[in-house]
Formats: C-alpha cells, structure tokens, sequence
C-alpha cells in the first residue's frame, strides 16, 4: 500500500472516456475530479483508507453563501459522483465504503448581517447530514430527520459514537472491544459510551 501512491497519481493511462466521466477535461471540475480519480486507484490497489480533501478546504461559509456554496457543488458534484460509478462499475463498491460529510452541518439562520452578498450560515452540531455508498450501507434509504427548521435531529438520532460504532462493525470490529490506552486511561473510540450499531443503515 505504501508504494501505490506514486503509481496512483499517474492518471496519464486513463482512457479519455473516464477522464470525462470525472470532468477532468473541465476546468471547473479538473482539480477535484483528479483528487476522485486517483482516490479510485488507491482503491483499486489496495489502500485501506483515501480521504479527499478539495482544494483550499473551502467548505467553512461563515460568509457569501449564495456564491462560494453553487461554485463548490460545480467543483464536487460530477467529481463525486464519477467516483461512486466508477467504483462500482469495477466491482469495487461492494467492499469499499463512501463516506461524504463533515465535521458539522450548518445552521438554518444567517451569519453575518451586513449585505445580502455577504451573508453565511454558523456551524451546526445538532443536526446534519451525511452521505454514505456501498460497504455494507443499505443503499436509496434515508435515515433520520431534524425539527422543521433544520436545526436539531429529532427522528432516529444518530450520535457520533453510534456512527462509529456502525462503521466499525461495517470493518469487522466490535467497537466495546476495540481499547487502547491513553494517559493511563482505557479509550475508545466511541468515546467510552454505550454505542450501538445503527442496523437500519446496514444493507
């Protein structure tokens, strides 16, 4: 695994029908559809864990909301979603798990009053969503909702711990019996609560 990066990141072989599918013959979705495509072939030679990050991490909209948020979606979309056909037109999603979130969602009222150009959204830990493909996930199912406001969830709760629980399960491990100390102290990484497996999201 260690040596497939080099090997990963020459996309030169790619035919021009899959360069298309993940935009990179587009300047708008180039940078990102790269970033998917060598993730594929990561995947494909075995690398356990890719993470994707877009260029410039330009996800935090504390401000101009109604401009930054359209231009990332025409970075990512056509991106991502090459990525989920494409592993799974190769027989890889089965055994790859999807993961598209973050770390908290955003709130449903403004930030930062001062123009309408300018206004944004805070963060939000209390209800947020996140999208998951393949690996054992049961797929065109939704789970969960939030008040009618978008601010809380309110419907099939899903606490971090639990959602690492699920993935952990997903990963063939059993999060109350995966320890390891810290400080002297046992931890894990549930945080040490009474997690459960989510199995409505489990295909």
């Amino acid at each position: 695994m260690q040596t497939a990066g080099k090997e990963a990141i020459d996309i030169s072989g790619e035919s021009a029908a899959t360069r298309r599918l993940y935009g990179i013959d587009e300047a708008v979705t180039r940078d990102y559809g790269t970033r998917c495509l060598i993730a594929r072939r990561l995947v494909e030679r075995g690398v356990r864990f890719v993470q994707i990050y877009n260029n410039g991490q330009s996800w935090d909209h504390h401000d101009h909301l109604a401009s930054a948020l359209p231009a990332r979606c025409r970075e990512i979309d056509r991106p991502m979603t090459a990525l989920v056909l494409d592993l799974k037109s190769r027989g890889l999603l089965d055994s790859t798990l999807v993961h598209w979130g973050g770390e908290m969602g955003r709130l449903p009222v403004i930030q930062n009053d001062a123009g309408r150009d300018k206004i944004g959204r805070d963060h939000n830990t209390y209800g947020f969503s996140m999208w998951l493909a393949g690996g054992g996930i049961r797929g065109g199912y939704v789970h969960g909702a939030t008040d009618e406001f978008g601010h809380h969830a309110v419907t099939d709760v899903v606490n971090h711990y639990d959602y690492h629980a699920t993935l952990l399960h997903l990963f063939g491990m059993d999060a109350s019996k995966l320890i390891y100390k810290r400080n002297g102290q046992a931890m894990t990484l549930t945080d040490r609560q009474e997690a459960r497996v989510v199995k409505e999201l489990l295909a």
